[in-house]
């Protein structure tokens, strides 16, 4: 099975009375300054949507969002575009995208600190139900990929993984280290 679509969410931690409109000057500037590698177009604003994207970076190759998908608040790529190389490429490269966008994030002086991430919980979704449809075969395929990112990823900490089973759901897991890294640690530990 090939993974493509691959999105990583981190979640935020320690939150205390953070606006979401915040992040919109952020996002403009970001674009104009090229921030990161890819091609970023244009920013969307869900804000009014309960419980939805939040705010979306739109680019050509993926979309950057702090995202509060089912209350949970949490710095989201996407990855649209197709991309060579193995199932783990591909899951340590949305990883690497989203850790990258979570230290920008943190570093903004704008922000004054308030929006930090945690290091130690990774939700992971293939966002293609044709290709991965979140069902006990898909997951059963795709666990030997998973745990290799996850032992990459946190690596020297074990680690919990929990897949999702709603069929009405993207395929998922979410990943559990039991310590917290620095985000810069999680980047180090990819690099291999």
């Amino acid at each position: 099975m090939e993974l493509q679509h691959v999105n990583v969410k981190l979640p935020v931690i320690d939150l205390a009375e953070f606006e979401l409109e915040s992040l919109i000057p952020i996002f403009h500037r970001w674009i104009q300054d090229k921030v990161f590698e890819e091609r970023l177009l244009d920013i969307a604003d869900y804000r009014h949507v309960h419980n939805g994207p939040g705010v979306v970076l739109i680019g050509h190759e993926g979309d950057y969002a702090v995202d509060n998908t089912d209350g949970r608040l949490g710095v989201r790529y996407n990855r649209k575009a197709a991309l060579e190389g193995s199932n783990c490429d591909r899951l340590k490269q949305a990883a690497r995208a989203a850790l990258k966008a979570c230290q920008t994030l943190e570093g903004e002086t704008s922000l004054g600190g308030r929006l930090r991430f945690n290091g130690q919980d990774v939700e992971v979704f293939i966002n293609d139900r044709l290709l991965a449809p979140n069902r006990e075969e898909t997951r059963e395929r795709a666990r030997p990929d998973f745990q290799r990112f996850s032992e990459e990823l946190f690596r020297g900490a074990d680690y919990s993984s929990v897949y999702g089973n709603d069929p009405r759901r993207l395929f998922s897991v979410s990943l559990r280290a039991s310590r917290a890294f620095t985000l810069a640690d999680l980047l180090t530990n990819l690099q291999f």
